[in-house]
């Protein structure tokens, strides 16, 4: 009696071998979340709200706790960020730089006498100090300078856009992977440039005023200090949106022009909000200098020059920090 071949079936593994394991593994998740942090932080620019902002802006002081924090926690890396600026900057552009400590001290110790006469003499020495702050003895020291000063902070945003993701990065990191928006950020950069040209123009010409005479009484004088303080309003309103745009710029895929549109668009309705956190920044880093500063001139006069170096260096990551920060705070809806 014959007996019927048996049917022959698929191979049990064949069907589970055209299952195809997810793409969204969990081994992928550490190299994915650059990618999500980018993407949700783009997510706002394509939704360009056009409502009125209800989410108040944290205070002054929470958001310069908020950046002391995260510099705090990656200090390592944002420190070697700053030495290898530092460290360029003294062998390309202008060295140490700064005035004659020593000799100016000396004389002004013979102008300023009395309890206060040191103190007022070393404060004198620091604005000294702050005055020839980023002076070079040539355009090539210049060019120098300028350049090693964007692409440090071209690393330094980077290093903030990861650190604020909780994502661990090395200092070659910042200074490979943070190049790419080079020639973006500085046509942004070169708006900030034309939109402080109000600002210049009114410095310049209430400076010639006073020096040369022009404005004799007191109301010629207060006359063209109206009108040098609503040009300078004229470029504060304009760089309070395109300050930002350096940060948007730097994200992937983005066009100056768009990163400008954005930063408009995050500042609207609450522009003089902004101006008044941004103008925060400068006396306070001031009195920060000063403070670090006198018992420096006052007792180590030799180790001046040196430290004021060093706190310059620093406070490009801390201005970065600063504005990065409050950028964040704009993307909160």
């Amino acid at each position: 009696m014959s007996q019927k071949p048996a049917k022959k079936g698929k191979p049990a593994g064949k069907r589970a071998l055209s299952k195809k394991a997810p793409a969204n593994s969990s081994k992928h998740a550490t190299a994915s979340k650059p990618i999500t942090v980018v993407s949700s932080e783009k997510r706002w620019y394509q939704r360009a709200p056009r409502v009125k902002r209800t989410v108040r802006i944290i205070s002054i002081w929470q958001l310069t706790k908020q950046t002391s924090l995260l510099l705090w926690q990656h200090k390592g890396v944002f420190i070697g960020i700053a030495i290898v600026y530092g460290l360029l900057n003294i062998v390309l552009a202008q060295g140490l730089g700064g005035s004659d400590v020593s000799n100016l001290k000396s004389q002004l110790s013979q102008v300023f006498t009395g309890n206060f006469g040191a103190v007022t003499s070393s404060l004198v020495v620091f604005a000294s100090l702050i005055g020839s702050a980023g002076t070079s003895s040539d355009g090539t020291s210049a060019a120098y300078q300028l350049f090693l000063t964007l692409i440090a902070s071209l690393a330094i945003i980077w290093a903030l856009r990861q650190a604020n993701a909780g994502i661990s990065f090395r200092i070659r990191d910042a200074y490979y992977r943070g190049m790419y928006p080079l020639v973006p950020f500085v046509l942004v950069l070169l708006v900030v440039g034309l939109q402080l040209l109000p600002l210049a123009i009114g410095s310049s010409i209430y400076s010639v005023v006073m020096t040369q005479g022009i404005a004799v009484n007191g109301l010629e004088q207060t006359l063209w200090a109206l009108i040098f303080a609503a040009l300078a309003l004229v470029s504060l309103y304009m760089l309070a949106s395109s300050l930002f745009a350096l940060y948007i710029v730097t994200l992937p895929d983005m066009t100056p022009m768009k990163a400008l549109r954005s930063a408009r668009e995050l500042v609207r309705s609450r522009r003089w909000t902004v101006i008044r956190k941004v103008l925060f920044l400068l006396p306070s880093l001031l009195l920060v200098g000063a403070i670090v500063m006198v018992p420096f001139i006052l007792f180590l006069t030799a180790a001046a020059t040196l430290v004021f170096f060093l706190l310059t260096t620093f406070s490009l990551v801390a201005v970065h920090g600063y504005m990065y920060s409050l950028y964040r705070e704009l993307l909160r809806e």
